[in-house]
């Protein structure tokens, strides 16, 4: 590393020499290899017995590891639909238009190809169930994005892990049981289905995310379990918190044992890769082996993940990859290994890593690893991370980034500042700078406001339900949301006539659309007249019956965060139909008449193209 340039050298030098290295490894095989991805959502590096976790047992996410292969230094995102992004496309998630969580910031760009397109291409069966997180609206949604099924939530988290209201190709269900068991169930049918074809199954669970809900059987091991192991800064730590994120790990753990035994029962263990990681780092303080940050930063301990994979007869049990590599690897590489092309031509970020799986990599060059949230930017070396203050860290010797040594090593702390420097002007240009985001007025979240002017589409014959959840609006006069975080929200508030609630829409197809809203009102209060407009079309209706649930009380194990919405049973009602002409504007739900002193609480808007 001697130049100010490696960035762009390396990133040269390992896509010329390495992203089609095993494309035809195996293609002459007669049955290409199914493939299994598992994702863990805000599980720390250290929630895991194969990190040292003492408190907690993982042993079919061991297996995994110790059947193949751990990549000791993996990196991914500090946030979640980032993550899922990198590992989609192969490509740094601002590339793709993902900048943040929600709010239409979590949407993966659609001239973005992603692993599920490059599968579904050569002819596998595709399923996804579980946390999705880049999109809800089609064409945003998995359906659209090379996945023959999908099963499971497109929010970037759900406040509903028990008996919750998910998503079934299009459809919302009532299910019945554990968000976790019941999206595995899932899968579980979907193997069953395909196993004389080859198959791509992703499984994207929802634990250890928040709210804190974990299964009473698996609460009962933890509630009063002593925790020694402790956050870096134990002052920070809940413990409660601590507990509940590992009783939910066990339960996911179970889960992926189930899987895992399918493949066994059903013949399949040996021409399956199977692949766990998770998203960023522990979403609360909790012990990570004394690396430094949580989720939603750039140091060490927001970014290091777990990375195990499996192909039995092909990858040496445990195998110890210890060169660093990231989220962006794992498209090129999966579809390395199945011998399947990659959709798209775009560039790629990330490289195949198959080398190092197989132990034939020689000479692997060094590289470097960004990572961005909200503006803020840092890189990894093999050795070195530069954080985002400039500070420089050796990783070998310093794990926990105590000491910045960027003045006793000017060239390498400049070295690295010019590569980001580089890397900004080539990945983020002038779209989220801090400078930027300041002076914006778009969506954002933390220190930086990032612009997003990409209306929600709406109405396509091949997915012709639209949702347009709370999330996803902007209320106007004293009408809110039920909370701080929109992904699990509703409206709140909305009592007079200046009250408005608006979505920014573009619709694909003029015609007739059924609306329905997913609603609670007072039984008092019922009877507001209300109307829902697009440009000059107009529907409107009256707010009956009164629809008062209580809020969920079975949900939480230990309290949610207070940015969290606490929950409840929403009833539809029906508006009839408008007529939607094809074109950009807002769509406006406001009230005519309100009787009572309130008019409903609105967690969705949705719209139904009519054949």
């Amino acid at each position: 590393m001697n130049t100010p340039r490696i960035y762009s050298r390396v990133r040269r030098s390992l896509a010329a020499s390495l992203l089609g290295w095993a494309l035809s490894a195996f293609a002459a095989e007669t049955q290409p290899p199914n493939l299994v991805i598992l994702l863990g959502d805000d599980a720390g590096w250290g929630d895991y017995s194969i990190n040292g976790n003492q408190a907690v047992r993982t042993p079919n996410i061991d297996s995994i590891g110790r059947d193949g292969a751990q990549f000791d230094r993996f990196y991914v995102c500090s946030v979640c639909a980032p993550t899922r992004a990198e590992f989609f496309t192969g490509r740094y998630h601002p590339r793709g238009g993902v900048r943040g969580v929600s709010t239409g910031l979590e949407r993966l760009n659609t001239d973005e190809k992603t692993i599920g397109d490059a599968f579904k291409a050569r002819g596998y069966a595709t399923g996804a169930f579980g946390k999705w997180h880049n999109g809800s609206q089609w064409p945003y949604h998995p359906m659209a994005r090379g996945f023959d099924e999908y099963f499971g939530y497109t929010a970037g988290h759900w406040g509903e892990y028990f008996d919750p209201p998910l998503e079934d190709n299009g459809k919302m269900v009532r299910v019945r049981g554990y968000i976790v068991d019941v999206c595995t169930d899932r899968s579980l049918a979907f193997i069953e289905k395909n196993r004389g074809r080859p198959f791509l199954c992703y499984i994207p669970f929802t634990t250890p995310h928040s709210p804190w809900g974990a299964p009473e059987k698996d609460w009962q091991r933890f509630k009063d379990k002593l925790i020694s192991q402790r956050a870096t800064d134990p002052a920070q730590e809940d413990l409660d918190q601590t507990r509940c994120a590992l009783a939910m790990m066990e339960n996911q753990d179970a889960n992926v044992g189930r899987v895992l035994r399918k493949l066994e029962e059903l013949g399949l263990r040996d021409n399956t890769i199977v692949v766990y990681f998770s998203d960023n780092g522990p979403n609360s303080w909790r012990w990570n082996g004394g690396m430094k940050g949580k989720k939603g930063g750039t140091d060490e301990g927001s970014l290091r993940a777990p990375l195990l994979i499996r192909w039995p007869g092909k990858i040496k049990p445990g195998t110890i990859v210890r060169d660093i590599a990231g989220a962006i690897d794992l498209m090129p590489t999966l579809t390395a290994l199945a011998g399947v092309p990659r959709a798209g031509d775009k560039p790629l970020d990330g490289v195949d890593l198959s080398p190092l799986l197989f132990g034939t990599a020689r000479n692997w060059p060094d590289r470097l690893l960004f990572s961005h949230q909200n503006g803020q930017v840092s890189v990894r070396s093999p050795q070195y991370r530069l954080d985002n203050r400039g500070a420089l860290f050796d990783m070998l010797a310093d794990s926990g980034q105590t000491k910045d040594i960027a003045a006793a090593q000017p060239a390498m702390a400049a070295q690295l500042t010019d590569a980001v420097t580089a890397w900004r002007k080539d990945v983020l240009g002038t779209i989220a700078t801090p400078e930027a985001g300041a002076k914006s007025k778009g969506k954002g979240k933390g220190n930086m406001v990032l612009p997003d002017d990409r209306p929600f589409p709406v109405g396509y014959a091949e997915f012709p339900w639209t949702p347009l959840p709370a999330r996803d609006g902007v209320p106007h006069g004293k009408a809110q949301r039920s909370s701080g975080a929109p992904n699990s929200s509703y409206f709140v508030n909305w009592k007079t006539s200046d009250d408005r609630i608006t979505w920014d829409i573009e619709v694909n197809t003029a015609g007739t659309y059924d609306v329905v809203i997913d609603y609670t009102c007072p039984l008092a209060d019922a009877g507001s007249s209300i109307e829902l407009s697009f440009k000059s079309s107009k529907v409107s209706g009256k707010v009956a019956p009164g629809w008062d649930p209580p809020l969920y009380t079975n949900q939480d194990t230990v309290a949610r965060p207070a940015a969290e919405s606490q929950m409840k049973d929403f009833r539809p009602l029906s508006l009839g139909t408008i007529r939607l002409e094809k074109g950009r504007g807002e769509l406006t739900l406001r009230a005519l008449e309100i009787p009572g002193r309130h008019v409903m609480d609105v967690r969705r808007v949705n719209l139904t193209l009519k054949k």
